[in-house]
């Protein structure tokens, strides 16, 4: 599912967190998410930090959503 939605090659490291992204918000929200808008143009300073904005469950903050998301922020500037 997180192959299809690529249209640019993506490093391993950039594909892993996407993986890991796509499992934990769903195929659905990866696909329409601008973190994947800004991946397919090239601009992956902006897709980086797309991560960050998802750390909210049931319109709660979460803090061990906030860990996750930095580790796969940095897992995909790795």
């Amino acid at each position: 599912g997180v192959t299809r939605g690529l249209t640019i090659s993506t490093n391993s490291d950039q594909y892993s967190a996407m993986v890991s992204f796509a499992f934990n918000v769903g195929l659905g929200a990866y696909r329409d998410s601008t973190l994947l808008r800004k991946h397919n143009a090239g601009d992956f300073a902006g897709a980086a930090d797309e991560f960050l904005r998802w750390v909210n469950a049931g319109g709660q903050f979460l803090p061990g959503l906030l860990r996750r998301r930095r580790a796969e922020r940095a897992l995909y500037l790795s």
